[in-house]
Order: structure tokens, then C-alpha cells, then sequence
């Protein structure tokens, strides 16, 4: 059985779901600091310590270049304190509004296994809050490319250039491999 994990104090209700051999799993994680990188892994390991199963976890990330990648993987406590009318306003004092989205997303077999990252990027830019899909940050994101907010996608335009779409596509090349 592979085992989605999630983080039960900002789930999603759409995650909630079990489909063919993947359970989820809310569990209560400690909120680290570091990179992307370090942070979805050291997730993933206490999941696998909490479970003993194979999981997946996933960790999200908004980057200001302005502010050297800040808020980075603490956007979610920016976003529950300034909600998204408020990080526009973070840039304010730049003339830098460049952005980039990252998700990562660590699985690994079971205990004593090496965790796999599948990281996806889109790169874009912070503008104030547009769109009806009211979901996290999506209203003040504006990938390059679009005169569009995430907020403003369908979601399938939005699933094709997201962040997340790009790891989850990397993720299913590495099952399809293995």
C-alpha cells in the first residue's frame, strides 16, 4: 500500500479520498525550516517513522526573488496572517514583483529506504488579487507566459503549467519506471 500523507492542519477537502492502492493520511507534522528540499524530505521521513509504510508527501513553496526566496516554504503562515491581498503588498518597497511556485513532492518505500524528490517550478510573477478560485495564493500568482492568475485557470488550463502539475508529472514518470 503506498500512503499519501498530509498535513491535517491545512488539508485539503479535495485530498480527501482513497483510490486503487493509495490511502490518505492526515497526521500532524512538525513544521521545519530550510530549503524546499530539506523541508519535504524531513517531512517524508516522519511520515515513514509514523506510518512504517511507503508515503508520499507534498510541500509547497512561494519565492519573491526580491526577498531571496522568501516567504519560500513559510508561505502558508504569510498567507493565514496577510491573506492574499497582503503579499502583493510585501513587495511594495521593490521594484522586483518576480516570483516562482515550487512543488515538491518526497516519497519514499518505508523505513530505512532513500527519499525521492520530484520537484516542479513555475515561474511568475506577484500581482494584486484576481480571480474567483479563491484557493491559497492562487489569486496574486501570474505565471509568465499569461495575462491570467492561477485564480482566473479552469483548472485544467491551470493543472498543464502549475507547479504542482510539473512534479506531479515527474512523480508519475518515476512510477511509470519503476
Amino acid at each position: 500500500m503506498r500512503i499519501f500523507v498530509r498535513d491535517s492542519r491545512m488539508s485539503h477537502s479535495s485530498s480527501r479520498r482513497k483510490t486503487g492502492e493509495v490511502d490518505s493520511v492526515d497526521v500532524d507534522l512538525p513544521e521545519y525550516q530550510g530549503t524546499p528540499d530539506e523541508v519535504a524530505k524531513r517531512k517524508c521521513l516522519d511520515a515513514v517513522e509514523h506510518v512504517n509504510d511507503a508515503v508520499l508527501v507534498e510541500d509547497t513553496a512561494l519565492c519573491f526573488n526580491a526577498m531571496g526566496g522568501l516567504p519560500g516554504v513559510y508561505i502558508k503562515w504569510f498567507l493565514k496572517n496577510l491573506k492574499p491581498e497582503g503579499l502583493p503588498k510585501m513587495l511594495a518597497g521593490f521594484e522586483d514583483k518576480s516570483a516562482y511556485a515550487l512543488c515538491t513532492f518526497a516519497y519514499c518505500e518505508g523505513p530505512g529506504k532513500e527519499v525521492q524528490l520530484f520537484v516542479g517550478r513555475c515561474d511568475g510573477k506577484v500581482v494584486e488579487p484576481r480571480g474567483d478560485n479563491k484557493f491559497g495564493w492562487d489569486p496574486c500568482f501570474q505565471p509568465d507566459g499569461f495575462d491570467q492568475t492561477f485564480a482566473e485557470m479552469d483548472g485544467e488550463a491551470k493543472n498543464k503549467i502549475s507547479h504542482r502539475g510539473r512534479a506531479l508529472e515527474a512523480l508519475k514518470a518515476y512510477f511509470f519506471a519503476h
